[in-house]
């Protein structure tokens, strides 16, 4: 940006001096001394874009993996693959956002737990393939960058980035004056994985007599927050520091509606080298079926009983608050499942008992069947 002091702008004026080579475009009232306009005064600061990264700086290095090089702050972000890991290395990415579960982070002040459900929502899509995550780039669009927020954003993201094994490799924080209001924002995400050729998981993999194991999710996760809102703040007029008993520990509405999604990324890529593990279903927008067909052939079915597991609180208060039909919320949500396991029989055991070591609640919820590729829900959740 070009700066001319004030006398040279009285020199230019008064004829005094040599002549400027252009005349800069100045803005003002016609009175009195003209102002000269400034990125500042269109609503961009660069300087505090500046210190949003270096408030981030510590958190982004705990992420960096061996492979990383450089620091932040270039042009593009550099990441060595190590070729003699692999024989025929074959690189996976995957990009999402956090949709308007970003809404409830705003309406609370509570910034520094939506850059984690950012990092599940991409990580855990590259597991799905078998692809372990190598590194992630953010993009941080907001009203006003104020640095302490983009922090706090930014603090998420690397801690999810940590709890996925993945380096935070790089990113952007631009600045929208006039699009966005100063307290909005919105994030996505970009990841990059390696899976070796012979490893990818997917469909051609899945057979009759396979298991499915579910893995319990932590609630929402990141999905429905349109429906969930127009639901229960809309419509339902519920205030999100309503403490709800259902949720125990005199938990608020907010704070459940907060709570980061489970990453899944480490214990499957463990879990990997433990069992014939045949496809990982990352159970996001579309919920159960919507995403187990995703990894079904044509010759299968999977079938899934309900009554092996009970939804958390939250599914039943969505559910009887806004009247929705039990397939419009298998559609939408999770239904207390984050990903499922599809695993050859005789390695179910094997599973159940690597991921309870892990700690992670898991059961098998079904199986696989002769069909034509659809998936049967059968059954009924316990209520109440």
């Amino acid at each position: 940006m070009t700066h001319v002091d004030e006398r040279a702008e009285k020199a230019g004026e008064t004829g005094q001096g040599s002549t400027p080579e252009r005349q800069l475009w100045t803005a003002g009232n016609g009175r009195g001394r003209r102002k000269t306009v400034t990125y500042a005064d269109a609503g961009v600061s660069i300087h505090a874009g500046e210190q949003a990264v270096e408030l981030l700086r510590k958190k982004v290095h705990r992420t960096h993996r061996p492979e990383v090089m450089g620091d932040i702050g270039g042009f593009a972000g550099l990441f060595r693959l190590d070729l003699k890991k692999y024989k025929s290395p074959i690189l996976a990415s995957s990009t999402d956002g956090v949709g308007t579960k970003l809404a409830i982070a705003q309406a609370m002040g509570i910034h520094d737990t939506v850059g984690i459900d950012l990092v599940a929502m991409v990580v855990d899509d590259l597991v799905a393939c078998g692809a372990e995550p190598l590194f992630l780039l953010d993009y941080i669009a907001c009203g006003e960058v104020v640095p302490d927020r983009v922090a706090e954003i930014g603090a998420g993201i690397a801690d999810g980035c940590r709890y996925a094994g993945c380096a935070l490799l790089g990113g952007e924080t631009a600045e929208h004056p006039g699009v966005m209001r100063p307290d909005e924002y919105d994030i996505s995400g970009t990841g990059v994985g390696v899976v070796e050729e012979d490893a990818i998981l997917g469909r051609d993999k899945v057979e009759v007599g396979d298991v499915v194991i579910a893995l319990r999710s932590t609630g929402l996760h990141s999905n429905g927050y349109s429906l969930v809102r127009h639901v229960l703040l809309g419509a339902g007029r519920m205030r999100l520091d309503s403490v709800i008993d259902e949720f125990g520990k005199q938990r608020t509405l907010g704070e459940e509606l907060l709570t980061p999604t489970r990453i899944y990324a480490k214990d499957c890529l463990d879990l990997l080298k433990e069992a014939d593990i045949h496809a990982f279903a990352h159970v996001t927008g579309g919920g159960i079926p919507g995403n187990l067909v995703r990894v079904l052939p044509e010759h299968v079915d999977a079938v899934v009983d309900r009554a092996t597991w009970r939804p958390q609180p939250i599914f039943e208060l969505v559910h009887t608050k806004g009247r929705i039909e039990d397939s419009e919320m298998e559609s939408t949500f999770n239904m207390g499942i984050g990903m499922l396991t599809v695993v050859s029989a005789e390695d179910a055991d094997r599973t159940l008992a690597f991921l309870a070591g892990r700690g992670l609640d898991a059961w098998q919820v079904g199986e696989i069947i002769e069909g034509t590729g659809t998936v049967q829900m059968v059954g009924s959740h316990t209520r109440g």
